[in-house]
């Protein structure tokens, strides 16, 4: 044994048989984050000084538990515990590797920070030394004990419980190969917008074949709807030009029109979408083969409804999109022929939205997110109205201002420098828009500005300027085909944020753009290009790794119950008719375990997580003996839970 000062204490059972289970036991200090409060040498010498004997072999199944007399003793086999101030860093995984080869250790145990940081990191390690890596388990005392325990003894006390259940549990790991899946060597693109063109041209410079579809009869997306964007006020829709062009001309992107999707079958590697092509009055199929999919619809922008802020019952309210377009294709500002002398910007309608105060959407949901676009968008077109008709008088009515962005703070100081009036109301008690019974001008907002100590205002205007928020789309069929997860905003969800960025939960399929919630087009741009770079990444391996932790189904205890087909969530199981029992598609399996607990048979188990692992675990958890000795059986002890 390794003392955790390092010397060589040898345990009375050093001289295993190459057979026999040997453990390796590495604890972290992670630089005192873990050892400032759990006392990482005694935890060290109490997992060291575990007998060697003290569990009862076959706790599975749970139904039929050991009794007296027929119990067989298990070697933990514990070979060293020792600790290490930084294991993640090249000196740690160096000891690692050291160990494994010079005690001939066959399962290695690290105690440290989340798995989701370095468990990677380990298993490599593992690797390197001639270990195959998922002999490795991982404990975390890091998250789940330092920093939410405040009491060093209680923390000593379970990091060390966590850490021999992981001893336990080890003994049944199993080394496990990697899946390998052939990946096609396409992209489908879904989505013509200013996403779905950078993310097409990023594919096809990578050599990538790409079908781009497109719902509509043209490219470009709502960048044609814009006029100049901040805050370079260059032409949004020569901009986008650009990136259409690139598109058709690459020979390496097929681009298909009036296009929507029909059905999608497959996984990772190799999926195939049929897509019906509106054209000459008629439709038609089109089969698409592709080894990974880009969903990047986009999109809507927020439409008030009939009535909301007098929209809908005058020609004088409008979105800011119809203000783009008034100033781009008409070079004018007028109502009715009429000159506008006084224009007023409510800020987030359809945004940032409070129960009982603004009617829910149609699902029974108010939109409580900000677009975050909005502010600068209607404090860009603010400024270019006082520069191009000076004496407009300019009202801009919010609850706040949030220009974010790079270069978009000048935008909002070069406002005020031009005498913008900025009006702000409580959320509470939005501004009211109605017809201005004076006469003065078309309409009259009424507001209580919060920047004067709540003064009750009037302001007579000639145009009123809703600056809409933006909503996702209707992505029933997306949702259907591809099993996407929706946040309470509605928009597609990513696996995870920090981990799995603009990837969905199953494989091989990506997010681009604002179809994960509202982006500026930088931002827009940005998103398509990591999610282009994530898939060449797959595609350019030609096969794909992915770890091995699915389900495996005994086709001697299977039934063929169906039961299995009900529950699974990616629809990775299939009914073989002629055997009549359950089949796991492995490259669509995500190893939920869903399956695994309803199996009325007990049918299906799952890789790095058997009934053997888990139930140990657990008992040793809970600091349950299941020999006679301690006269507890296991299915006792996990139903005390």
């Amino acid at each position: 044994m390794i003392s955790p000062s390092g010397e060589v204490a040898m345990s009375n059972s050093d001289a295993y048989p190459d057979d026999e289970i040997r453990i390796g036991v590495f604890i972290c200090h992670c630089g005192g984050n873990i050892s400032d409060v759990v006392d990482v040498k005694r935890v060290a010498d109490e997992i060291g000084s575990m007998p060697d004997v003290v569990r009862v072999s076959g706790v599975f199944p749970v139904d039929a538990p050991p009794t007296a007399g027929t119990e067989s003793s298990i070697e933990r086999a514990v070979v060293l515990s020792e600790t290490e101030m930084f294991l993640c860093s090249d000196p740690g995984q160096a000891r690692i590797e050291k160990r494994i080869k010079e005690y001939n250790l066959n399962r290695v145990i690290v105690a440290a920070c989340s798995p989701t940081l370095h468990e990677m990191t380990f298993r490599r390690a593992c690797a390197r030394a001639g270990l195959n890596p998922y002999l490795f388990q991982h404990v975390n005392i890091r998250e789940q004990v330092s920093w939410v325990i405040e009491d060093k003894e209680a923390a000593t006390q379970k990091a060390s419980r966590l850490i021999r259940a992981a001893v336990d549990r080890a003994r049944y790991l199993e080394p496990l190969d990697d899946r390998k899946i052939p990946i096609h060597d396409a992209a489908l693109v879904i989505g013509g917008g200013v996403a779905g063109l950078k993310c097409s041209l990023d594919l096809a410079q990578r050599g990538i074949d790409v079908t781009l579809i497109e719902k509509s009869d043209v490219l470009g997306g709502r960048m044609l709807e814009l006029g100049t964007v901040f805050p370079t006020d260059e032409d949004a829709r020569e901009l986008v030009g650009a990136l259409v062009k690139g598109v058709q001309e690459n020979p390496k992107i097929t681009v298909i029109l009036n296009a929507d999707l029909k059905d999608s079958t497959g996984s990772i590697g190799d999926f195939n979408t049929t897509v019906v092509v509106k054209k000459d009055g008629g439709e038609e199929d089109v089969e698409v083969h592709s080894g990974v999919i880009v969903i990047a619809v986009g999109l809507d922008v927020y439409e008030p409804r009939d009535g909301e802020y007098y929209y809908g019952k005058s020609p004088a309210v409008i979105g800011l999109l119809d203000l783009q377009k008034m100033l781009r294709d008409n070079g004018k500002l007028e109502v009715n022929g009429k000159p506008v002398k006084s224009v007023a910007f409510l800020h987030c309608v359809g945004s940032r939205q409070w129960e009982d105060v603004h009617e829910p959407q149609a699902d029974g949901k108010i939109n409580d997110y900000c677009s975050r676009y909005c502010c600068t968008a209607i404090l860009h077109s603010a400024v270019e109205i006082k520069e191009r008709f000076p004496d407009v008088e300019v009202y801009d009515f919010h609850e706040d201002i949030r220009t974010y962005s790079r270069g978009h703070e000048e935008i909002y100081t070069r406002s005020g420098e031009l005498k913008v009036k900025f009006i702000r109301f409580d959320p509470h008690r939005p501004p009211m828009v109605q017809k201005d019974r004076k006469g003065e001008a078309a309409l009259t907002v009424k507001c209580r500005d919060r920047l004067t100590f709540g003064e009750d205002l009037e302001v007579p205007v000639d145009l009123v300027v809703l600056g809409t928020g933006l909503v996702a789309k209707d992505m029933t069929t997306l949702i259907d085909l591809y099993r996407c997860s929706r946040g309470a905003d509605r928009f597609l969800l990513e696996a995870h944020p920090k981990l799995r960025p603009v990837e969905l939960a199953a494989f091989g399929l990506f997010l681009a753009g604002s179809v994960q919630g509202p982006m500026d087009i930088t931002e827009t741009t940005a998103a398509a290009a990591a999610a282009a770079s994530k898939a060449a990444a797959l595609v350019s391996q030609g096969i794909i790794e992915l770890d091995p932790f699915i389900a495996k189904v005994n086709e001697d205890l299977c039934t063929g119950c169906k039961t299995c087909l009900i529950v699974c969530p990616y629809d990775a199981i299939q009914r073989d008719d002629e055997k009549e029992i359950a089949v796991v598609n492995e490259a669509l399996c995500t190893g939920c375990g869903t399956c695994v607990a309803v199996c009325p048979s007990n049918a299906i188990q799952q890789f790095g997580f058997n009934d053997d692992m888990v139930v140990t675990e657990i008992l040793a958890l809970l600091g349950v003996e299941t020999n006679s000795r301690a006269g507890v059986e296991a299915e006792e002890a996990i139903a005390a839970v």
